[in-house]
C-alpha cells in the first residue's frame, strides 16, 4: 500500500509541477505581470486566480490547467497525509 501511494503522490507532485509551468508559461504569453520564473511558487496562488480570470473571460469557462492543478496538488497532499497515518 505504501509503495502505491508514494507512487501516486511523486506522479500527482510531477503533474503540479509541470501544471504550474504551464500555467506560467500561458500568463507569460498573455503579457500578464509575472515575476521572475525562480520565483513561481512564491506566487503561484496570484497566478492560479489570474490563469482563472483569464480563461473564463475568453472561453466563458475555466481553463484544464487550473483543475489539473489544484487536482494534482490536492492528491498529492492526501498521499502525503495516508502515508503518515498508515505507518
Amino acid at each position: 500500500m505504501q509503495e502505491i501511494l508514494i507512487t501516486l503522490g511523486l506522479l500527482s507532485i510531477i503533474v503540479y509541477i509541470w501544471s504550474t509551468i504551464m500555467i506560467y508559461s500561458y500568463l507569460k504569453d498573455k503579457n500578464e505581470k509575472t515575476q521572475n520564473f525562480v520565483f513561481i511558487n512564491l506566487f503561484i496562488f496570484r497566478y492560479v486566480k489570474n490563469y482563472k480570470l483569464i480563461t473564463k473571460s475568453e472561453n466563458g469557462k475555466i481553463g484544464y490547467l487550473y483543475y489539473l492543478w489544484s487536482i494534482s496538488i490536492n492528491l498529492a497532499l492526501l498521499c502525503f497525509v495516508l502515508l503518515i497515518v498508515l505507518k
